[in-house]
């Protein structure tokens, strides 16, 4: 489950997140302390959501490739838009009833963005609101949850979280953004009926007080007049009667069905009975009863889906993360290779299939694991778990030197500066100087808050000079 190549700011990422390790449940990337909210890595979700925004940033005229789109795993209705950054939480994903009423709430916040409204009391900006997108597919993370020597789930501090809800509009904002929605919409070809629908499902809300009002309407506060003011614009643009097309609406139900599998099992199996034969249906079952903790109803069911569909890299992902959570690394392998061979730009499928190589007691398993994590990182540089695997690795193939500067790269990514600067002195120690790697391990320290003595260690053999020492 994956995104695009992406960096982070160090200084924004140390101030928003504070890292852990722990066991990982599936589906948890990062929860905050109240355990409310969770951060989300899938290829297949993640997909769906830039496709559906993708006409939207176009049509704004952002370069999308500069945004990165957040999943966040929460019961609240939610979503916000901050510089670089689209956040959905999967509480209003599973409050839309078609694609064109998520677009309509993607090109409200495309407006805020474009716009340059503010962030409440400069809240968001304090907090260096750069988000960490976390490293593991859904996949990634069931396979870890049964290890608690490979456990590495990234806790996220309330902090982060709090940030969530500093965003906050004046209801002249709010209107503004919702023309600009509208606009783009138009533009993108898209119907803004979705948009005005959306919001009139939850005119109530401005009835509530704020403490019974969902998150996203105390952030972005709605009137009746408001709604009107929109559907009387929207009525009369010339895409009002555009419908989804029949791909959109399979790939939102099957994004629906698909996460009320894996966060609300026992729920998924009630609304999705086996009278109902729906490839949706099927899928949400499949990922329920893997969620309820019986592997083998849940493997035969995928194998079902994989039947029907032979060349869906998703099914095959899914049937590897459940063998391989439950102790069947060997027989994880070759789905896991078929899903890299349907998806082969995914860097979340192949750090799945690069840890379960290394799991295997086979050197030559464990080298071809390094070479699917190093074209993992190519994608996305700052996956910390693909640096811990990689970590993992080169300890068990006595690359002492390779371990240690891989270690420093997980711990530069996830902000702890300490422990990453540390690991690097220790890298360069054990690397042949002057090779790329060692160069690397110099730059982690030099940029992890070096101490006065590393800094004369480094200008004592010729890496700096002695005027850098302050």
């Amino acid at each position: 489950m994956s995104f695009p190549a992406r960096s982070f700011s160090r200084a924004a990422l140390a101030a928003v997140l504070s890292i852990g390790l722990a066991a990982a449940p599936a589906v948890v990337e990062a929860q905050d302390s109240s355990g409310g909210m969770t951060l989300i890595r899938d290829t297949e979700i993640e997909a769906i959501l830039r496709k559906d925004a993708e006409p939207i940033f176009k049509a704004a005229g952002i370069p999308s490739d500069n945004i990165n789109i957040l999943l966040i795993g929460s019961k609240e209705l939610n979503a916000f838009a901050a510089p670089g950054t689209m956040a959905v939480f999967t509480g209003l994903i599973m409050e839309t009833k078609n694609p064109n009423e998520l677009q309509g709430v993607m090109a409200h916040e495309v407006g805020h963005l474009a716009g340059g409204h503010s962030a409440r009391s400069g809240e968001m900006t304090k907090a260096g609101m750069t988000p960490f997108l976390l490293t593991m597919g859904l996949g990634v993370l069931a396979a870890i949850a049964g290890s608690g020597d490979a456990a590495a789930g990234l806790i996220g501090s309330a902090s982060y979280f709090g940030t969530l809800g500093a965003l906050g509009y004046s209801r002249e904002q709010e209107a503004r953004a919702d023309q600009a929605g509208a606009t783009n919409l138009e533009n993108a070809g898209l119907s803004g009926r979705g948009l005005v629908e959306f919001f009139d499902n939850f005119r109530y809300q401005e009835v509530f007080q704020d403490a019974r009002k969902y998150a996203y309407f105390r952030s972005h506060p709605i009137s009746s007049d408001r709604i009107e003011a929109l559907r009387a614009r929207v009525e009369k643009l010339p895409h009002y009667n555009e419908v989804d097309s029949p791909e959109a609406i399979a790939e939102h139900n099957i994004m629906k069905a698909k996460l009320e599998g894996f966060i609300e099992p026992q729920k998924a199996m009630i609304d999705f009975p086996d009278t109902d034969q729906s490839y949706p249906a099927k899928y949400a079952r499949a990922i329920a009863y893997y969620q309820l903790k019986e592997p083998e109803k849940a493997i035969k069911r995928v194998d079902e889906l994989i039947t029907e569909q032979p060349n869906n890299p998703y099914l095959w992902e899914l049937k590897g993360q459940i063998l391989f959570e439950y102790g069947h690394a060997d027989q994880a392998e070759e789905p896991q290779r078929k899903s890299v061979e349907l998806k082969p730009d995914a860097p979340l499928l192949r750090i799945n299939l690069g840890q379960t190589l290394i799991a295997l007691d086979d050197k030559a398993k464990t080298e071809e694991g390094v070479t699917e994590l190093r074209k993992a990182l190519t994608q996305e540089g700052d996956n910390a778990v693909a640096w811990r695997l990689l970590a993992e690795a080169y300890d068990k193939l006595g690359e002492d030197g390779r371990a240690r500067l891989a270690t420093a790269e997980y711990n530069f990514a996830i902000g702890d500066s300490r422990q990453a600067r540390v690991f690097a002195m220790r890298a360069r120690e054990m690397l042949k100087r002057d090779t790329p790697e060692w160069r690397r391990a110099t730059d982690i320290v030099l940029t992890s808050d070096p101490t006065k003595q590393d800094l004369q260690d480094l200008a004592r053999e010729g890496s700096i000079t002695r005027g850098s020492i302050h």
